[in-house]
């Protein structure tokens, strides 16, 4: 009576926990990116589960938990799936409106009971499946408000759906198929989730900008020095050019016919600097050659000169001095 007590408590401090800290983080986050204009929710994730993972070493080392070796393949494997849902999540959550957001949160449980049902052969009661349905009528008059939809933010919304699932379903099978406790798999997990989130996140393109960037310093002064900064200056608006023309096709940047009428403009003005620049860079070297010719030319005469000379003082010296004799 005393153990199943315990296991009660534990159960119920659990989720208290769990709804305690949900609720906290969401308005803290809320706060942070409303109030303050921080959104890179999917960088501040990865911080979220790096800070986790650093707190659950430092209890480690203070031996508030045994730590347990698991299967490494397991552990990257689901700490992968786990941070790619997250990602799916926060994506779903940009292509979609916040009612079709809502509505694939809802959407988690009914799936949930289905794949436990077809492939953990668990069976929940009508009662059980009553009171979910109840739940997610509530939730769903309470939260969603629009439902806007297109394709990429479907997909998205499924994929989400699928991976969230599949890592909740994992995340219990694991601990009591390989006999370990929440806090030993989220201690092994952890830096897996948090690496894929950081890399897929905002925090992984500042960091391929910051590498760019060394390029594009580099470069700089490479061009200036080989050519003039007028060159670099051109070369410059052809970047603008093109800035304009991807963002258009990648980025799907408003683009107007003025913007094409001025971009081949440029490119115009582009291609007759650089044929001008080239025709006067050849004449340039023809002239530079001819100089250099005609230099070496003289420098080829002037010992011959200097030769003669010394004879000529030679023997005007040797008849003088026959001369005196």
């Amino acid at each position: 009576m005393g153990e199943l007590t315990g296991y009660q408590l534990g159960v119920i401090g659990a989720l208290f926990l769990s709804v305690a800290s949900s609720v906290s983080i969401v308005i803290v986050n809320k706060a942070l990116m409303s109030n303050l204009g921080f959104p890179f929710a999917t960088t501040l994730t990865s911080w979220h589960l790096m800070v986790t993972y650093c707190t659950l070493h430092v209890a480690h080392r203070l031996n508030f938990f045994e730590n347990k070796s698991i299967d490494m393949k397991t552990v990257i494997l689901f700490g992968i799936l786990n941070g790619v849902s997250i990602g799916f999540l926060n994506l779903s959550l940009g292509f979609n409106s916040i009612g079709f957001y809502q509505m694939t949160k809802l959407a988690i449980i009914p799936f949930t009971v289905l794949l436990e049902t077809l492939f953990l052969k668990k069976q929940f009661s009508q009662k059980i499946k009553l009171s979910l349905f109840l739940l997610l009528v509530g939730v769903g008059i309470a939260s969603v408000t629009d439902l806007q939809l297109n394709f990429v933010g479907t997909v998205l919304s499924l994929l989400a759906i699928m991976t969230t699932c599949v890592g909740q379903i994992l995340t219990n099978t694991i601990q009591k198929r390989l006999n370990v406790t929440s806090t030993q798999l989220l201690y092994q997990s952890a830096p897996f989730q948090a690496a894929i989130l950081f890399v897929t996140g905002p925090m992984g393109f500042i960091i391929l900008s910051c590498v760019i960037a060394v390029s594009v310093n580099f470069s700089t002064f490479l061009v200036i020095g080989k050519t003039s900064p007028v060159t670099y200056q051109v070369l410059g608006h052809l970047k603008t050019c093109l800035v304009l023309g991807f963002g258009y096709t990648l980025l799907h940047d408003p683009f107007t016919q003025r913007n094409i009428i001025g971009i081949l403009v440029a490119i115009l003005g582009m291609g007759l600097y650089s044929y001008f620049c080239t025709h006067e860079n050849k004449k340039k070297q023809i002239l530079d050659l001819s100089s250099a010719s005609q230099i070496k030319d003289k420098d080829s005469n002037t010992p011959l000169l200097g030769h003669q000379d010394k004879e000529n003082h030679f023997e005007v010296k040797k008849a003088t001095k026959d001369s005196l004799v």
